[in-house]
């Protein structure tokens, strides 16, 4: 498909847009939230180039004026490449445009916007947190950095301890619902997917911050590009004397890649990456001990290529190493414990296409250890500090086909799993979606899948004064059916999508009485319905005093559990949150000087512990219900950006897990410098 481009008061307009990954979603500069995947689309992305870019005089981004529909845009994939009018389930795409006008300091931070995702923070600006897609836990989720899987087998709290500035990130992609096919046996409730820049859109970045609580941030990124390779460098360092009794921070992380270009449109891609975080962990893991320490550190690397045209082959080799110091009281060896997780695995998928549609087959090994101070088998000789291990490995062959037949397009495919806990057992996992394109406008999408999780190392063997661990646990699995729809025209864009989540052998933290110890448990059932709605308006077309780029946008997510506790005491699964609305307004001021709003609404369901001190009272307590408003101001001058980051900017007092409090007004402000 030929491009056509129409140079005029220096925006680019598009009669027809390439095949070229996500050309729309940089149009609209936001979160975009469409009806989704196909089965292996998505598996180990790789991030397009979009053509013909051009900076607006309103912030000094990007801007694509759509003028022709959504369904001429290819989502590019290492699998298959799909248009999004044949997608089926639900998806949300964060932009680089939507991350540089957030009033954010992480990933973490950034997910809190989107309205399908539960963020439960236990520190400020990416220190820790839990990520729960449609009602799932912190461990029922597949993270994956450009394709490769990067998920935490110790626990779910560490799955974003990985090497990423902002100023890395081209796009996010977060898949709603079980999704085994695309992301593997992790990917229990959803699966979200970061994806780097590979070529560099500016030779060097620079970012200087400061703000309240001492808070300091440098940012650099640099890049250089060949005929034959793009090469780049980042590094941030963050810190914080915190918000509130140990809640001080220090993050630093550095990220290499490489891209080596090929004949033929082959590529070979390079990444080693390092995170290092030192954090006050006040009340963490339970209010009896508010002087929790936390270190952390992550090193990764990966090698993925790309060889082929009409049969195309992938394969993909990764390591990950995790370490992590925890100290019970901040400063002492009192319930000090050591572990270092490691994660190796190979990956190999070909892609046929013809004219009967799109062949992938894929297969992954993937082996996971630990060694501790605490969780694990004793080990015959301690190595080092380190007195217990265990590992296990697991391998999965799948196998899908995707076809178009006039206005359908239709998907199936099974995923084979073997885990090493379950011996000689061979489970099966099925996927089907199907799009109908009622008219240039609707489309109507329904898709049905199943999925599974491993217990992670802490869910095994985590046991301490206020925690029991159980190793016989069982793998958890799940069963989903989703049903959509989309509207969209050159004004604004809508979805609404209902789905079922059937899971069981739900692991859980539980207990009969309040003063008793936690213990993990297979749950015989969780069930989970739901909505999830948005509507997006592009304001800029019809009232050009706003700018351009001016957009609002406003989502809603309704969750309802009903889970089989036995009378017992639920930690997490019952924990969920039921309602969550946000709504994004970006406009120009004047001239170069733009505004960003983030306006959040959330209600959990569940109860907590309440505490007087360090003593639990024996009573409970329901969630309240919150709002909290966020603002970013930016002002553009030739190369430089300017900008105020006013976070809860009406000081509201709230907490997501037990009693640990979250930041309230929190004013910062920073520059940055680029050179293209």
């Amino acid at each position: 498909m030929k491009q056509k481009m129409f140079f005029k008061s220096g925006t680019y307009r598009f009669r027809r847009f390439v095949k070229t990954a996500y050309a729309a979603f940089n149009s609209m500069h936001k979160v975009v939230s469409i009806g989704v995947v196909t089965g292996g689309m998505l598996v180990f992305a790789n991030a397009g180039e979009v053509k013909a870019q051009a900076t607006t005089s309103v912030e000094g981004e990007q801007l694509y004026t759509m003028e022709k529909e959504l369904e001429e845009v290819m989502v590019t994939a290492a699998k298959v490449e799909v248009p999004l009018n044949q997608t089926a389930k639900q998806v949300t795409v964060i932009s680089k445009e939507q991350v540089a006008q957030a009033p954010v300091q992480s990933i973490q931070d950034l997910l809190v916007y989107v309205a399908g995702i539960d963020v439960i923070q236990r520190g400020a600006h990416g220190v820790q947190a839990d990520i729960s897609i449609r009602g799932g836990s912190s461990d029922q989720n597949a993270i994956l950095l450009n394709g490769v899987n990067i998920t935490n087998a110790h626990t779910g709290h560490y799955n974003l301890d990985i090497p990423i500035s902002l100023s890395d990130i081209e796009r996010i992609e977060i898949i709603h619902g079980p999704s085994a096919l695309i992301y593997g046996s992790s990917a229990f409730s959803g699966g979200i997917n970061i994806i780097t820049k590979k070529k560099a859109d500016s030779k060097l970045y620079a970012k200087v911050e400061g703000g309240m609580h001492n808070l300091k941030g440098i940012e650099v990124r640099g890049a250089v590009d060949s005929d034959a390779t793009s090469n780049s460098l980042s590094v941030t360092h963050n810190s914080s004397d915190g918000y509130t009794d140990n809640s001080d921070y220090n993050i630093f992380n550095a990220l290499w890649q490489s891209r080596f270009s090929l004949e033929n449109g082959s590529k070979i891609d390079l990444q080693l990456g390092y995170n290092d975080k030192k954090y006050g962990a006040n009340t963490f893991y339970s209010p009896k001990y508010p002087n929790q320490y936390e270190r952390t550190s992550t090193y990764l690397g990966s090698l993925k290529g790309e060889f082929g045209s009409v049969l195309k082959f992938i394969p993909i080799i990764y390591w990950n190493r995790h370490h992590d110091q925890f100290d019970l009281i901040k400063d002492t060896p009192v319930g000090r414990n050591f572990h270092r997780n490691d994660t190796y695995g190979a990956n190999l998928i070909f892609l046929y296409r013809s004219k009967f549609g799109s062949t992938s087959l894929g297969s992954e090994l993937r082996k996971e250890d630990i060694m501790s101070t605490n969780l694990g088998k004793e080990m015959v000789e301690p190595h080092r500090k380190y007195t217990k291990y265990d590992d296990r490995t697991n391998a999965s062959i799948s196998l899908e086909h995707s076809f178009t037949i006039d206005k359908f397009n239709m998907s199936a495919g099974v995923m084979m799993n073997h885990n090493t806990l379950e011996k000689k057992k061979y489970k099966f996992y099925p996927a089907v979606s199907a799009t109908y394109r009622a008219t240039n406008n609707v489309s109507l999408s329904s898709s049905w899948s199943k999925s599974t999780r491993i217990p992670t190392f802490v869910d095994l063997y985590y046991s301490t004064e206020t925690h029991t661990a159980n190793e016989g646990l069982k793998p958890e699995r799940s069963e989903s059916f989703d049903l959509g729809v989309k509207y969209h025209n050159t004004f604004m864009s809508a979805y609404a999508t209902g789905f079922f989540m059937w899971g069981r052998n739900i692991i859980d933290w539980v207990k009969e009485n309040p003063n008793d110890t936690w213990a993990s448990w297979n749950h015989t059932k969780l069930n989970t319905k739901g909505v999830e709605a948005g509507v997006k308006f592009r304001l800029g077309k019809f009232l050009p005093v706003l700018g351009e780029a001016s957009l609002l946008s406003v989502e809603y997510t309704r969750l309802n559990g009903d889970s089989d506790t036995k009378g017992l005491i639920s930690k997490y699964s019952m924990s969920y949150l039921r309602d969550k609305l946000t709504t994004q307004f970006h406009h120009r001021i004047y001239g170069d000087f733009s505004a960003s709003w983030f306006f959040r609404f959330q209600k959990r369901m569940g109860k907590y512990e309440v505490y007087e001190g360090t003593e639990n009272t024996g009573k409970s307590a329901p969630f309240k219900s919150y709002s909290t408003l966020d603002l970013k101001l930016n002002y553009t001058y030739n190369s430089m950006r300017f900008y105020i980051n006013v976070n809860n900017l009406y000081d509201t007092g709230y907490f997501d897990l037990t009693s640990i409090p979250q930041p309230g007004f929190w004013l910062m402000g920073g520059v940055s410098y680029t050179i293209h």
